[in-house]
């Protein structure tokens, strides 16, 4: 009796794993649906409905911690979309944020982060390999608001705009320095062993779960306007 119990308790275990596996990946999705509809579910607060709708890839990193005494650093982990020839947005890929500061500060700060890829060269960046904002493309806070969309075109000479969201406002923000990289073992613990970010962008996975399926599809919302 004793045998046949642990065999379906093993058997149980190994049927559990890889909802398991992907509950924190799934959880930072829907943390990521929500930072993105506080944005841009206010029009004088949101991103230039032009910017969104030219971009190439968008990623959001909620919960970005900012943290230190006099040396300071920040780390987050999130998750970018990039759109296809046809307009359509991927499946996301989850991607980490470090970055490190030195000056007099003190304390924890939270903080939500979008950025905004105007070009294919950074997200390649990232694909092959750690990608530091400021030094492998230009980046700059990013226009805000309706009154930022008529004159959106003759600024728009970044690659990325970034933005911030710390209590409750959202504001461009300068992350010069901050590394981007792919999340690998989050990537195959939600699609898969062996998946690679080519093949989540290029449609070649499945079994998405519903959290990574509404990120892509609030993508597909916000940029069909």
């Amino acid at each position: 009796m004793r045998p046949i119990l642990a065999a379906l308790t093993l058997l149980a275990a190994l049927s559990a794993a890889p909802a398991h596996a992907g509950a924190v990946e799934n959880q930072r999705a829907a943390e990521a649906v929500k930072v993105l509809d506080q944005l841009m579910l206010v029009p004088e607060q949101s991103i230039p409905e032009r910017l969104l709708r030219d971009a190439y890839a968008v990623a959001v990193i909620p919960g970005v911690v900012k943290a230190g005494l006099v040396v300071g650093g920040r780390h987050g982990r999130g998750l970018i979309s990039v759109r296809g020839a046809d307009g359509t947005w991927s499946y996301p890929s989850f991607i980490t944020l470090t970055g490190g500061s030195v000056g007099f500060q003190a304390g924890v700060q939270s903080t939500d982060v979008i950025l905004v890829f105007r070009t294919q060269r950074g997200v390649d960046n990232i694909v092959h390999g750690k990608f530091t904002l400021g030094a492998d493309a230009a980046v700059a806070a990013g226009p805000l608001g309706r009154r930022a969309e008529a004159s959106t075109d003759a600024q728009l000479k970044a690659e990325i705009y970034s933005y911030s969201r710390s209590r409750g406002l959202f504001a461009g923000v300068a992350l010069d320095g901050a590394v981007l990289s792919i999340d690998h073992r989050a990537n195959q613990r939600v699609y898969g062993a062996n998946t690679t970010p080519r093949a989540i962008f290029e449609g070649r996975v499945s079994g998405a779960s519903d959290a990574l399926v509404d990120f892509r599809d609030r993508l597909e919302e916000y940029t069909a306007r």
